[in-house]
């Protein structure tokens, strides 16, 4: 379960609803091959004031036909599509949850990410070496879950030791969480990761502030070979992949990087000349973002008029004022009501006054809960 934080702001004076998937994997497994394809895809930075451009960070659109669908209709100035941050995580090895390798940097890196994308190696190339010198996921993702667990663990044994003297004392402040991270340990000793602990959300807000590694929400992504784009269930190493992800109840795709790196260097026409001879209805780059988006709860409204049309990026059950606030503090603050269109009925009537004719504009106030897709204009008074 994720808990956002929602005390960062936009430089326009909205809250910050950037989110960062962390992308983790072994040498030689397609990771920086998939990520520079991320970095190459062809974002306005202009129109995502949040976005923290460095090296190890790449930005995307979230791929939506809804607000393209919608931009026909209004026909605005402008379309802005929601955006998605991934983060590159150098250093992870076998060791480097003892400062192996780039361990510290890797640490440092991987504890400010909401999610992790697992990529495993799931094709064989004697001209591409591995780490292991074979191929093999389920040590793979072995080997990467461990060195998380290991790094947590540490963290945990050296919190209990903080807070023990107050949890005897039953401090209820530090009770819970010392009983929490009890139940952490136990689990870490027989290899499962805290997602997999049964915590209840009290227990979960109690250890948060831990920021824990294996407590992040894991996307395992199959990077396979370029012949098994259209097949790759037939893969055995896919296979492996899925076993895993299924036990662990976690978001998995397969993807193949090679491929990704070339479609980040076409424009979009050509792009979609190139799906079509491969035979795939979308990238493998839009099928992350997608999953990511699930991973972490994320849902879309819209804004549409003649400047712009935007998609809105927010965590599935906030209510109207907050989503208000995603685009400025002041609409929150403010905030009188909000006039809902609902995405279907939007294409349905084909306009906004149409809609209002039809009576299925509704106006919503502070308790309602944004639905994803819904059209939304603001009321407000400061």
């Amino acid at each position: 379960m994720i808990y956002l934080d929602s005390k960062k702001l936009y430089k326009n004076g909205g809250m910050d609803m950037s989110l960062t998937a962390g992308i983790v994997g072994l040498p030689n497994v397609g990771k920086s091959t998939l990520f520079n394809a991320i970095t190459k895809s062809h974002v306005e930075a202009a129109n995502y004031p949040f976005a923290t451009i460095s090296p190890n960070v790449g930005i995307v659109e979230v791929p939506d036909t809804r607000l393209f669908e919608l931009a026909k209709l209004v026909n605005p100035k402008k379309i802005i599509p929601a955006a998605f941050e991934f983060t590159d995580i150098a250093g992870l090895v076998r060791g480097a949850s003892k400062g192996e390798g780039l361990g510290n940097q890797f640490l440092a890196n991987i504890r400010e990410v909401d999610a992790i994308c697992q990529v495993v190696r799931c094709f064989e190339d004697n001209n591409i070496t591995h780490v292991d010198e074979f191929v093999d996921p389920v040590r793979d993702i072995e080997t990467i879950n461990l060195e998380l667990i290991l790094a947590d663990l540490e963290q945990v044994e050296r919190r209990l030791g903080r807070i023990e003297k107050q949890a005897k004392m039953k401090d209820k402040s530090f009770y819970e969480e010392y009983c929490a991270l009890e139940k952490i340990k136990i689990n870490f000793q027989e290899g499962i990761p805290a997602r997999l602990v049964n915590l209840s959300i009290d227990e979960v807000n109690a250890v948060k502030h831990l920021q824990l590694l294996t407590l992040k929400p894991m996307l395992y992504v199959a990077n396979i070979y370029e012949a098994d784009i259209n097949n790759y269930e037939h893969n055995h190493y896919y296979q492996q992949v899925k076993a895993i992800a299924s036990d662990e109840n976690a978001e998995l795709i397969a993807l193949c990087a090679k491929i990704e790196a070339e479609l980040s260097e076409l424009d979009d026409e050509s792009k979609e000349v190139f799906l079509l001879e491969l035979g795939i209805d979308e990238s493998g780059l839009d099928k992350l973002v997608k999953a990511s988006y699930r991973l972490l709860g994320l849902e879309t409204f819209f804004t549409a008029g003649p400047k712009e049309v935007r998609a809105w990026t927010f965590k599935k059950g906030m209510t109207a004022p907050m989503c208000a606030g995603i685009i400025h503090t002041d609409f929150q603050k403010g905030f009188i009501r909000a006039e809902v269109i609902s995405y279907h009925d939007y294409i349905d009537y084909q306009s906004e006054q149409m809609v209002k004719e039809a009576g299925k504009m509704r106006l919503e106030g502070k308790e309602y809960i944004v639905k994803d897709g819904d059209v939304m204009h603001f009321r407000f008074n400061v």
